[in-house]
C-alpha cells in the first residue's frame, strides 16, 4: 500500500508550520499507510487504487510536469475514472476549458484514443486579457492554442477549438456525449455549456465538475445547483473538491 504526499497546499499564512503540523499528523499515526497529502486534501489508512493503476500511474507520470500538476493526481484519476465509464457507452468525449491539456493528455493514454474511432472535444480561451470574464493562469498566452495542438497531433480524433463558451460550441460540438468534464472557473460560462451540452449526454454518462466544491469558485456551485434541480439532479461534491452528476 502506497502513498502520496506533496507540499502543495495554497491559501496558508505560515506554509512552513501547516506542513510542520502535517508532519506531525503522521508521527502520531499507528499505521502509516495510504497516506495522502496535498490539492487541499490530508487523509490517511485509504486505499488510494489509483496508485496501484499502472497504466493511469504511467500516463500521469508522463505528462505532469512539475508538482502543481502532480498533487492533482486524484482529480486526474475521477476524470480517468469517468472516461473509463463512457468507454461503455455511444457518444464523445468532451472537455470545457481543457488549459495546457493536461487532464485530456492523460485520458488519452488512459483510454488508448490512438486506437479509438471516439472523438474528444476541447475547448479554451487560451489567453487572458482584462476583458475576459475567466482569471488569468501562468501559461495563457498567444501560443498555448498552438502548443496544446502540437500536444495532441498524433490524435487526429482530438478536435480543439478556440473561443468563448458556449459562442464556441456552434463551431464543433458532439451530437451525443459519453463523458463530459467542466473546469471554466466562471459561472456563467459553465452554465452556457450546460444549456447546450447536458441534454446531448447520453444515460450513464458522467459529468465532472471540476470547481463544484472550492468556496473560491462558490459562485458555480450556487448557479448549477439550482440548474441541476430544475432537471431532478443533484450534484455530488467529491472530497476533491470536484462535483459529479451521472445522466439518466
Amino acid at each position: 500500500m502506497q502513498n502520496f504526499t506533496t507540499s502543495q497546499f495554497y491559501g496558508l499564512k505560515d506554509h512552513s508550520l501547516f506542513m510542520k503540523h502535517i508532519q506531525d499528523a503522521v508521527d502520531q499515526m499507528e499505521h502509516k499507510v495510504g497516506i495522502f497529502a496535498g490539492d487541499h486534501i490530508f487523509t490517511y489508512n485509504r486505499n488510494l487504487s489509483f496508485l496501484e493503476d499502472e497504466k493511469f500511474m504511467a500516463a500521469f507520470y508522463a505528462h505532469t510536469s512539475d508538482l502543481a500538476e502532480q498533487s492533482l493526481i486524484w482529480r486526474y484519476a475521477t476524470v480517468c475514472w469517468a472516461a473509463k465509464n463512457g468507454a461503455k457507452l455511444d457518444g464523445d468525449f468532451v472537455e470545457i476549458a481543457c488549459y495546457k491539456g493536461t487532464t485530456a493528455r492523460i485520458v488519452c493514454d488512459y483510454m488508448d484514443m490512438k486506437n479509438s474511432d471516439r472523438k474528444y472535444f476541447l475547448y479554451d480561451l487560451f489567453e487572458h486579457d482584462e476583458k475576459m470574464p475567466h482569471h488569468a493562469m501562468p501559461d495563457h498566452s498567444k501560443s498555448l492554442y498552438q502548443q496544446v495542438q502540437e500536444k495532441f497531433s498524433d490524435f487526429p480524433n482530438v478536435c480543439i477549438t478556440q473561443g468563448n463558451i458556449p459562442d464556441s460550441l456552434t463551431i464543433a460540438a458532439p451530437e451525443k456525449i459519453a463523458f463530459m468534464h467542466l473546469d471554466i472557473n466562471n459561472a456563467q460560462a459553465e452554465i452556457g455549456a450546460l444549456d447546450v451540452l447536458f441534454e446531448r449526454m447520453v444515460p450513464g454518462a458522467v459529468l465532472i465538475l471540476d470547481d463544484y466544491g472550492w468556496v473560491y469558485y462558490r459562485e458555480q456551485k450556487l448557479a448549477e445547483d439550482p440548474w441541476f434541480e430544475k432537471l431532478g439532479y443533484q450534484v455530488l461534491e467529491l472530497p476533491t473538491g470536484q462535483g459529479m452528476v451521472i445522466k439518466q
